[in-house]
């Protein structure tokens, strides 16, 4: 049945296919990272009773939220360069390469989708909690530092963590801008020896039970973190 495969080219790639799941890796958890510190500060903005900061920060989620991802690489990948040059007025200024364009456009994408599950993760806290930290002497920054965003992280861990998942998947359209993602390196090896069928399916694989594994482990901890009722 498989004797017309060859699936020896995945072991003989295996070093690039790697380097490519490191790329992948790494993309993940710094976008993720930037993603949940810029999440914050816009739920936070959000849930401000000035509208003067309120309604900035929610232009700029459904604006993202309602922009698909390969949009947004794009423009930071042709148009940031263009307005360098618009701005500096030099003709020869140089863009900020595809690497921290894909890393900036994902940072703001998925800070668009972390800023709602914080907020909401934030509106879970009952309003007690912030009066009892007034109570102690607490200043709201303060209350809101120390008791309320440990407490709502502690809910959300488990979303935070399907999303980086989402995420990781999305890492594939690094592409557009020239660079090798694991999804990446295993097209071109399949183009470059003609197996299209053996590297897709083992990228599909590998896509499989990292993500199944990862879901898993998210479900357990959810299951660790929800109270008993």
């Amino acid at each position: 049945m498989f004797s017309g495969f060859d699936f020896d080219v995945i072991q003989r790639t295996l070093p690039y296919l790697w380097q490519g799941m490191l790329f992948s890796l790494g993309l993940t958890l710094l976008a993720m990272l930037g993603g949940i510190v810029l999440g914050t500060l816009l739920a936070l903005m959000r849930l401000s009773s000035h509208r003067a900061i309120s309604l900035p920060a929610a232009a700029y989620v459904n604006l993202l939220r309602s922009t698909p991802l390969i949009l947004v690489i794009f423009w930071f990948y042709f148009l940031v360069p263009i307005a360098v040059k618009q701005i500096t007025g030099n003709p020869y200024a140089a863009g900020i390469g595809p690497f921290y364009s894909a890393l900036i456009a994902f940072t703001l994408f998925e800070a668009a989708y972390y800023c709602e599950i914080i907020r909401a993760g934030i509106q879970s806290v009952p309003a007690g909690q912030v009066h009892a930290a007034q109570a102690l002497g607490l200043n709201y920054p303060q209350a809101t530092l120390l008791v309320v965003l440990p407490q709502a992280f502690r809910n959300m861990v488990p979303i935070l963590l399907t999303q980086g998942i989402i995420l990781f998947q999305d890492t594939s359209l690094v592409y557009v801008v020239g660079l090798t993602d694991f999804m990446g390196a295993a097209s071109k090896v399949a183009q470059r020896d003609g197996r299209l069928v053996e590297m897709y399916l083992f990228a599909a694989l590998v896509y499989f039970i990292l993500c199944f594994s990862a879901s898993y482990f998210v479900k357990r901890l959810q299951l660790r973190i929800t109270p008993p009722r």
